[in-house]
């Protein structure tokens, strides 16, 4: 019986070697999964500054390039109302003293210079029979584009011309026998002669000249002077 118990007791022992083995074993898988999280974890973090540079990257490239043509389309336009109209006769140091005198222009119609003290009504006023220079050149200092005809314009451009001044504040049209051109179109220190309604220049030129910057007094009246 004493031998058998003693059989028993050994079988049942616990090996600490055994016990050491399995300890430093599931140590070992520990440090292993934790290295393995932080190697994760690092490698999401790289992708994340990876994946940050690059939008970020894109979206300065993308507002750069968008602030570049911002900047070309407004030079562009500056540049557009910068410069002359194709053809147009300019001048410029011209008086603005208001006289109740006639006054010799230098040009025909006249662009500027000294002017009565009432301008022409520019309204989009159309009159049928010619105006005082003197008036006219007033209503130039407001920001007016005046188109004027000669017995060459044809009836059908007269009338189209009409219309459109009609429609436009700040115009006005009148004949003018002894102008050398069939239209022409005047604005303080501008003015050009075009044949025919059709030239695409006589809608660039209402488009740059109407309260243009030329105007010596912008957003001067156009009303309330004289009407015939």
């Amino acid at each position: 019986m004493a031998s058998a118990n003693s059989k028993s007791t050994k079988s049942t022992r616990t090996n600490p070697k055994k016990n050491r083995n399995s300890h430093a074993s599931k140590a070992e898988a520990r440090r292993a999964r934790v290295e393995e999280q932080r190697r994760a974890e690092q490698a999401r973090e790289r992708r994340n500054r990876i994946i940050t540079v690059t939008v970020s990257a894109a979206i300065l490239a993308g507002l750069g390039g968008g602030g570049w043509y911002l900047l070309d389309a407004a030079d562009a336009k500056e540049q557009a109302q910068a410069a002359p109209v194709s053809g147009e006769k300019t001048w410029t140091k011209l008086s603005q003293t208001h006289v109740d005198t006639a006054v010799d222009y230098p040009m025909t119609p006249p662009v500027g210079g000294d002017h009565a003290p009432v301008w022409q009504n520019c309204n989009g006023d159309v009159y049928t029979d010619p105006i005082q220079n003197e008036n006219a050149v007033h209503s130039l200092e407001h920001g007016a584009v005046w188109i004027t005809y000669n017995g060459e314009a044809s009836d059908a451009d007269v009338k189209a011309l009409s219309d459109k001044v009609a429609k436009t504040p700040y115009t006005l049209i009148s004949p003018y026998p002894d102008q050398s051109s069939p239209i022409t179109l005047s604005a303080w220190g501008h003015q050009l002669n075009v044949t025919k309604r059709s030239d695409p220049r006589v809608s660039e030129f209402l488009e740059k000249y109407v309260q243009g910057r030329q105007t010596p007094e912008p957003g001067a009246a156009c009303t309330g002077g004289k009407s015939a």
